[in-house]
């Protein structure tokens, strides 16, 4: 077997060429490669994190088996010589996908997707380590679909996985290389079941019972920093679900560092830290007016609110829904952007463990799950002395523990799955009416300062539209406070353990 390590990147196709500027002729080398990878009708194999591809290559073809493992950038290879185009399933012994080999499995293989790409390599040295640089260009086809390939991939072939990074942000600052954590066979895939390029939601998680809380917490982080990335262009198109998606691995992220804070290397992860609350920061003016416009602005046009001050504040909102999202859309293109993401990646593949993580992730999520259900519980009993910053932190604090279920979830036994289930649901009926009520409280700020505000000629048509908005949302802000209490009160720790 052999380990890949290596990054992966967008680029500009008029910048590709200059990413190879500099280096030796003599260091560089010139193939077209055609892959085709198999699968069964339903993807068996990629249920199983495995790839399958055979890759013609100057007249001989290699069979190759990739494990996606936990999402990191090294994942473990396997390559055969095979005698013709298609797969060999006597030559996968020692492989992953050996457990799997059959013939009714070999009946059932098809292709599924084929790339064909023009690679220009060259071998690079920094310090000891020796990386090379491939620049990718052709297209990925499935059926009558086809998908244009620019990027750029950076394999670490010797040496420190530190220097890779440090070429890899040398390489981003000249050229706006944008980090990206999808690998050619998921595009293909996507490709292939007709999956649409808006926006992405979280993935499952699947955790091992022999992994220590830190390697756990490393499958986690690669998870939702995919689905941070996976969202970045949809942001940019003013796509409001996609904002609200990465905002939703952002806030997954940071409540995985928050729930593994007993593992984390504290100086780095303050970095990190810091960096994705900027980003949050920045695409967070863009939901909030587009939840107010959405929930709040456009339904009130049909309760008898004049039409005049309804069309006030639709004009004056939209304008700024539309200052927001570019705001956003900026942040996602700007360099710091781009330097977050390989921040993050080093940061989650260069981690060490502290001396005393000794726990493994059974054992952690227990008592996290129990720890964190048993303050919210108690922080609970108190919901109606509560000021507004006290309940918007229990509401983070319930978010928290709603994630962890969804992160441990694998862990427990198919039998438990349903207290886990029911668990879940409750605390979500208690986040989303505190969200309301959040949400509630932020509305009033814009709607309170639309009535302040309101230009001469439409003054008393916009004040008297917000303030429906205001009257409207405080009434409702009673029924959800009871709901959010009842739930609360009937809060319980799990009465189950994660267990095979």
């Amino acid at each position: 077997m052999n380990a890949e390590t290596e990054l992966k990147f967008r680029v500009a196709p008029r910048k590709l060429s200059s990413v190879l500027r500099g280096g030796r002729r003599s260091d560089r080398s010139e193939k077209t490669l055609v892959s085709t990878y198999y699968d069964t009708s339903k993807h068996k194999l990629r249920r199983h994190g495995l790839t399958l591809r055979v890759r013609k290559v100057e007249g001989h073809c290699v069979q190759t088996v990739k494990a996606g493992g936990a999402g990191g950038v090294t994942r473990g290879e396997w390559e055969q010589d095979v005698a013709g185009e298609k797969p060999d399933l006597e030559k996968t012994r020692d492989t992953p996908l050996d457990r799997l080999a059959s013939k009714k499995l070999s009946r059932k293989l098809r292709p599924v997707f084929q790339t064909i790409v023009h690679r220009v390599a060259q071998a690079r040295r920094l310090r000891n380590s020796r990386i090379e640089l491939a620049v990718d260009r052709g297209r990925i086809g499935a059926r009558r679909r086809a998908q244009p390939i620019a990027e750029l991939e950076l394999e670490l072939k010797s040496g420190r996985v530190g220097n890779l990074f440090q070429m890899a942000r040398t390489i981003a600052r000249k050229t706006d290389a944008e980090l990206d954590l999808r690998s050619k066979a998921e595009r293909g895939y996507r490709l292939a079941t007709g999956v649409r390029d808006g926006a992405q939601h979280a993935e499952p998680i699947r955790l091992d019972h022999a992994m220590s809380a830190l390697d756990a917490f490393r499958a986690i982080a690669h998870s939702t920093l995919r689905q941070i990335t996976a969202n970045a262009d949809p942001v940019r198109k003013m796509d409001s679900e996609g904002v609200h998606q990465m905002r939703v691995g952002l806030r997954r992220l940071r409540a995985a560092i928050s729930l593994f804070a007993d593992v984390l290397p504290r100086t780095r992860t303050a970095r990190i830290k810091a960096e994705l609350k900027w980003l949050t920061g920045e695409l967070g003016p863009a939901r909030e007016i587009d939840v107010f416009v959405s929930e709040s602005v456009r339904p009130i046009t049909d309760r008898g609110i004049p039409k005049r001050g309804a069309r006030a504040l639709r004009k004056k909102f939209s304008a700024e829904r539309k200052v927001a999202f570019s705001r956003a859309g900026d942040a996602v293109g700007s360099a710091r952007y781009r330097r977050l993401l390989i921040d993050a990646v080093e940061w989650i593949e260069t981690m060490r463990p502290r001396p005393d993580d000794d726990l493994g992730i059974p054992a952690y999520a227990a008592q996290v799950l129990g720890g964190r259900i048993d303050k919210a519980r108690k922080q609970g009993k108190r919901l109606g002395e509560l000021a507004p910053e006290q309940r918007h932190k229990l509401r983070i604090r319930i978010k928290k523990i709603r994630y962890a279920i969804d992160f441990f979830g694998s862990l427990y036994r198919k039998r438990d799955q349903n207290e886990l289930a029911e668990l879940s649901s409750r605390l979500k009926r208690i986040q989303s009416a505190l969200g309301s009520l959040n949400d509630f409280m932020a509305h009033r700020e814009l709607a309170t300062d639309a009535a302040l505000n309101a230009p001469p000629a439409n003054r008393r048509a916009q004040a008297f539209a917000s303030g429906f908005i205001v009257g409207q949302e405080h009434e409702a802000a009673r029924g959800l406070m009871q709901d959010a209490a009842k739930e609360l009160h009937r809060l319980h720790r799990l009465r189950i353990a994660p267990g095979k």
